[in-house]
């Protein structure tokens, strides 16, 4: 599996200049910007959806990895998918915010 780098910057959602990714305020115009683990997937849906519909795939369209979901689908049938599906729900819900942010809201 392709390691993601970390993010190191992100852009003020007021006056668009580049800040430090953990930046709360930005130092050029003073505006309040949110967290990036605010925008895209959540962590908590997609292992909730690992844990209880990763035998179908689910977690995996949910991530917009739309061509394993269909592998998951196809393969439903042999309870493989379902115990991928477990174990990948399992490791999103223990990952830290800012790895699967990095990971999968690109």
């Amino acid at each position: 599996m392709k390691e993601v780098p970390a993010r190191t910057t992100k852009f003020c959602s007021n006056c668009g200049s580049e800040i430090d990714f953990k930046a709360e305020i930005c130092p050029k115009c003073g505006v309040r910007v949110a967290p990036v683990t605010c925008y895209g997937k959540n962590k908590v849906a997609a292992g909730v959806l690992g844990i209880l519909l990763g035998g179908l795939g689910i977690h995996k369209f949910y991530l917009g990895k739309t061509g394993t979901g269909i592998l998951y689908l196809l393969f439903c049938w042999t309870f493989i998918p379902a115990l991928i599906g477990l174990i990948e729900g399992i490791v999103y819900l223990v990952m830290s915010d800012e790895e699967f942010a990095a990971k999968y809201n690109q």
